[in-house]
């Protein structure tokens, strides 16, 4: 305790020693470096994403005559647009606004070895938007869907149970009809229109989050929703996501949708879930109340797969996402909330489905990591607008 003391008043003598300038100087200097020392840290660590390759600006469809078609160029809003920008930003002009839709609702289904589960997903999602959006135009309005499908990575045969899938509905007008999550016994199936399911191939595996967005970067729809491949989401409930983004949209045509299963935390569905998974999703909503800016942390529900764009709010959003992964959710919101997007929680319906590929304990750790570099990084300017 004797040396300990000794050397604290030595210290102290030391620093009483040294001129109030030269100290101050001394403490701004190893805050800047330290700071300096953070933001390069955050620099490498931030993940920033691949560029899309040229196969994957590419996609597969069924022809008119049931056969495969050769890869075809992918049309991207994203590049069009991002080509006008910088042509007006050398004229001095305004940032463009994104091209008129071609169709009335795009789905984005990021799919990872989604063999099993896919053809039942897309059963009950063609038997709605064939019944709703069907008609190819309406009122002079652009109608229509389509569906496309990112395979990221996989292994398996989901592309080609996909183009099964588009070829059987194509071409027979009572197509055997697949089982799914809410239909375990369906009676009817839905002919569907030639190219209206378009299949895009990742070279690699990106993540849920880089797949949606890439995706997202090549719709044509007026409205934009993504949906997960198991079919968990109650596909019926679109429209209830259309009706609630119109109901908050701006001026510019700009809103979000953001399908909710918060009204089902005390259900059976949540309750039988184990105490640890319960837990760490509790944990993660209190990190998101803490770390996200007012809106984005009033969500009750930021990570459900079921959420719709409206085409307007497209270009404030998709050409500035990094996350890949689980957290790609997020970011999205704090963007939209960042261009003052208005945005809607939505409650939908939502079911269990077998075959998750969540860690729990993993994952979980993963988006919390994810999340604390995410937000550092838009604090700190790694990530930025242009």
């Amino acid at each position: 305790m004797g040396s300990l003391s000794s050397l604290a008043h030595s210290i102290i003598d030391t620093l009483q020693s040294i001129p109030t300038p030269v100290l101050v100087l001394s403490v701004l200097a190893c805050c800047l470096a330290l700071a300096t020392l953070f933001y390069l840290v955050l620099y490498l660590v931030a993940p920033i994403p691949r560029p899309p390759r040229r196969s994957e600006k590419a996609f597969l469809t069924i022809l008119p005559d049931g056969t495969r078609s050769e890869s075809k160029p992918l049309p991207s809003w994203l590049d069009t647009w991002s080509a006008r920008k910088e042509l007006a930003r050398k004229k001095g002009g305004a940032a463009p606004a994104i091209e008129e839709a071609e169709l009335f609702m795009s789905v984005v289904v990021p799919a990872f070895d989604e063999e099993k589960r896919l053809g039942g997903m897309l059963e009950e999602a063609v038997s709605y938007l064939q019944d709703e959006y069907g008609d190819a135009h309406a009122d002079g309005k652009a109608n229509g869907w389509e569906i496309v499908i990112v395979s990221d990575g996989s292994t398996d045969a989901t592309v080609d149970k996909a183009l099964e899938f588009a070829r059987d509905h194509q071409l027979s007008q009572h197509p055997i009809p697949i089982p799914g999550p809410r239909t375990p016994r369906p009676t009817h199936s839905t002919h569907i229109p030639h190219g209206s399911i378009r299949v895009v191939v990742l070279e690699e595996n990106r993540g849920k989050g880089g797949a949606v967005t890439h995706g997202m970067r090549h719709v044509r729809g007026q409205y934009v929703v993504f949906a997960d491949a198991d079919g968990a989401s109650n596909f019926e409930d679109l429209g209830k996501l259309v009706q609630g983004c119109k109901s908050v949209e701006d001026k510019l045509g700009r809103g979000v949708a953001i399908g909710s299963r918060a009204h089902m935390v005390g259900s059976e569905a949540v309750v039988k879930r184990s105490i640890l998974r319960n837990f760490l999703m509790h944990s993660f909503h209190v990190l998101l109340r803490l770390m996200t800016p007012p809106a984005t942390a009033a969500i009750k529900d930021t990570q459900c797969g079921f959420k719709l764009f409206s085409r307007a709010a497209l270009p404030y959003i998709v050409p500035y996402m990094h996350c890949e992964g689980w957290i790609f959710d997020v970011e999205m919101l704090m963007l939209a909330e960042s261009a003052n997007i208005p945005m809607v929680e939505v409650a939908i319906g939502w079911k269990e489905v077998m075959g998750s590929k969540l860690n729990v304990i993993w994952d979980s750790l993963g988006m919390a990591w994810g999340l604390a570099i995410l937000r550092a990084s838009w604090a700190f300017g790694v990530y930025k607008r242009d």
